[in-house]
């Protein structure tokens, strides 16, 4: 009895827009960054919690700006990582309907619902950042860090608005290629992951 190696497809290595031209170059300059920000942010996380842990059971006492920071990082990667999840194609979907239809019945489909997302992005990029200019009329500061409160929520008007551009790419992708895609460099399907042991 041979075993196959499972082939599980990793993409987690550099990312190449589906996009051509100057749409492709913006596309893939917004995945450096998203990704930058994210390992950026979840590294952080990890050595400041470690860092509060070691000093509390060391000096008996915790790291006093340790929530903040925490909890500044944790509305970064929230924030950036909803961008990323569609530009990886790995939103959650409901597609029993979606998948009933042909191809052709498909792409009109994502194409709808990839307009459709985007302004809802937008909607959300802009009420966001009607909230952060609430914030900053009430001059709130963070306790330990002494800063305005308003500048940990900056990131979401970000994501939401690296969101809405990502899935406007999508309908642009899906208007000119023949296939349909989930996002810019991802094709519509499953992957058979089922291996034979």
């Amino acid at each position: 009895m041979s075993e196959k190696p499972s082939e599980v497809e990793d993409d987690t290595g550099t990312y190449e827009s589906g996009l051509p031209g100057f749409l492709g170059t913006i596309d893939e300059i917004i995945a450096k960054v998203e990704a930058v920000m994210l390992a950026a942010g979840v590294i952080l996380m990890a050595l400041n919690t470690c860092t509060n842990v070691i000093a509390r059971f060391v000096f008996g006492q915790g790291l006093f700006f340790s929530g903040e920071i925490n909890r500044i990082l944790i509305i970064l990667i929230t924030f950036a990582g909803i961008g990323y999840a569609a530009r990886h194609g790995r939103h959650i979907r409901m597609s029993a309907i979606y998948d009933a239809f042909p191809a052709k019945g498909r792409k009109v489909l994502m194409i709808f619902i990839a307009l459709f997302t985007s302004v809802v992005m937008f909607f959300l990029c802009y009420h966001s950042y009607g909230y952060i200019e609430t914030l900053y009329s009430r001059g709130r500061i963070l306790p330990a860090l002494g800063f305005e409160i308003w500048w940990i929520y900056i990131w979401a008007p970000v994501g939401f608005a690296i969101t809405g551009i990502q899935y406007f790419l999508t309908a642009i992708k899906n208007f000119t290629s023949k296939d349909v895609y989930l996002s810019t460099g991802v094709l519509d399907g499953y992957a058979d992951s089922e291996s034979e042991v």
